[in-house]
């Protein structure tokens, strides 16, 4: 589980640390373990966080929300219907973390250029850790993606070309997450409304396991159509490399024949 100070907590929340203590006050998040004078947040903080941070911004006030995570913790059908179940105990995204010196991660990406790391803050693969200038230590949120850089840098792919592939690709990705969500949410309000919330019973029943299994679909269709569409792309681009490779040859033949 990954810790945090409040400050940290707030800043990779996309908040304020008065805003974590006001929701605090108000049982929002839990209370912080604390290690003598210091009182340390996790993945559950963060987590329940982000989910009042996207309620505030779809218009929903304070005192709804507090009745929302009201129903989470007492079990109510309610909670798995609109997904906050979920997303509180269950990201979509779950990557090993690490936290490391600047001198680590330079080691391993053979850079301290603060524009590649601000690109790669930008990517949020990585982040600093506390208010420090310059930070004293950076917190790596996929310690996979960053090893998949090494071993491409190693083999002598610049890290600049690979953030312009990381660029691109996360724009893709974004329209793909907007469809697959997107479907889902015309789909629990086909005949209904948007906005609408299921009644206790059938109604919720079914808007959980609706959620449940897109959850699951999404993860599965994601990644299989992807693996088919790179193989549709790289035969297409192997088939047009090679066409340019006899091209060039025998464009070579026809001048040392004259």
């Amino acid at each position: 589980m990954t810790e945090y100070r409040i400050d940290d907590l707030a800043r990779a929340a996309g908040t304020t640390t008065r805003n974590v203590r006001g929701y605090q006050d108000r049982g929002l998040i839990p209370r912080p373990l604390r290690r003598g004078r210091i009182a340390i947040y996790g993945d559950e903080h963060l987590a329940k966080l982000r989910v009042i941070n996207d309620l505030l911004s779809r218009g929903f006030t304070m005192t709804h929300i507090g009745d929302f995570f009201k129903r989470v913790q007492t079990g109510d059908d309610i909670a798995e219907s609109l997904g906050l179940r979920e997303t509180v105990s269950q990201p979509w995204s779950q990557t090993p973390t690490e936290v490391v010196s600047p001198e680590a991660l330079h080691v391993k990406l053979n850079t301290s250029d603060p524009l590649l790391l601000a690109q790669l803050q930008d990517f949020g693969l990585i982040e600093p850790v506390g208010d420090d200038d310059p930070p004293k230590q950076y917190r790596i949120n996929d310690v996979d993606t960053i090893e998949a850089y090494q071993r491409l840098m190693q083999i002598g792919i610049p890290l600049t070309y690979i953030l312009g592939m990381q660029r691109q690709l996360d724009e893709d990705m974004d329209r793909a997450a907007k469809t697959l969500i997107s479907a889902g949410r015309r789909a629990i309000t086909e005949g209904r409304f948007d906005g609408w919330i299921p009644s206790r019973g059938v109604e919720a029943d079914w808007a959980s396991k609706f959620l449940g299994e897109l959850r699951t679909t999404g993860r599965v269709a994601a990644h299989n159509t992807l693996y088919r569409a790179l193989d549709r792309e790289l035969a297409r681009q192997l088939d047009d490399y090679l066409a340019v490779a006899r091209e060039r040859r025998e464009h070579l033949s026809d001048d040392d024949g004259r």
